[in-house]
């Protein structure tokens, strides 16, 4: 019985070398899972290549109705909406953190021209180069423009003012026009009721809300 083991672990023992030290001669490597995963062909951007895609074009468009990670979903309204933006309010809560980014976004984008002081009288057209004056955003008529006419402006421009719409992203515009309506509320605008999200920039919903709330509050007590 040893002596049948003993064979048997020779036999093992000698074709284990085999396989290991098979010499120089070898030429088959084996078999590959999914070969064209592993070996796949790589294609220049912007070259032609054999019909892999229908318009043999390497690199491709997205998908329609694809939003790039990290970016908000488009807004549902057209420039045809114009009247609608009217009662457009920004989606998100415009805390310190976000005026204080708007008022950076503000003096890069719009302070030329617009001024710092929101008056109209930017170093554009301060220097003289630019024959109109732009809009004094302290004016009674800017004073009293809700958030949403703010941004159509800025999505599709007003006037002579071209669109921002490529320079600041969906939350950017926002985060100016909180800057813009902070800065108002504080010149004569209206108060500034950006601070929740989905608030308007209307003075008298935001009372009733806060009447509701007192209401509720008295209720509670009794």
């Amino acid at each position: 019985m040893k002596k049948q083991y003993l064979i048997t672990l020779i036999v093992a023992g000698a074709a284990l070398i085999t396989a290991c030290n098979s010499g120089d001669t070898r030429r088959n490597p084996g078999k590959t899972y999914m070969p064209d995963m592993t070996y796949s062909r790589a294609y220049d951007a912007y070259t032609k290549n054999d019909g892999v895609t229908k318009d043999s074009l390497v690199s491709q468009l997205p998908v329609a109705g694809t939003i790039a990670r990290g970016h908000a979903l488009p807004d549902h309204l057209t420039e045809s909406d114009s009247i609608a933006y009217r009662g457009l309010t920004a989606p998100y809560a415009m805390g310190e953190k976000e005026l204080t980014e708007g008022k950076r976004l503000y003096n890069i984008y719009c302070g030329i021209c617009h001024g710092t002081a929101l008056d109209g009288n930017g170093p554009l057209y301060a220097s003289g180069k630019f024959a109109a004056m732009p809009a004094n955003l302290k004016g009674a008529q800017y004073l009293a423009m809700s958030g949403g006419q703010m941004y159509y402006a800025i999505m599709y421009g007003k006037n002579m003012m071209g669109s921002y719409a490529s320079q600041l992203n969906h939350k950017q515009r926002w985060e100016v026009i909180a800057y813009i309506k902070k800065f108002q509320s504080e010149n004569g605008g209206s108060p500034f009721t950006m601070g929740q999200v989905g608030a308007t920039t209307a003075a008298a919903p935001v009372a009733d809300s806060a009447k509701a709330t007192a209401s509720a509050d008295t209720a509670k007590k009794h």
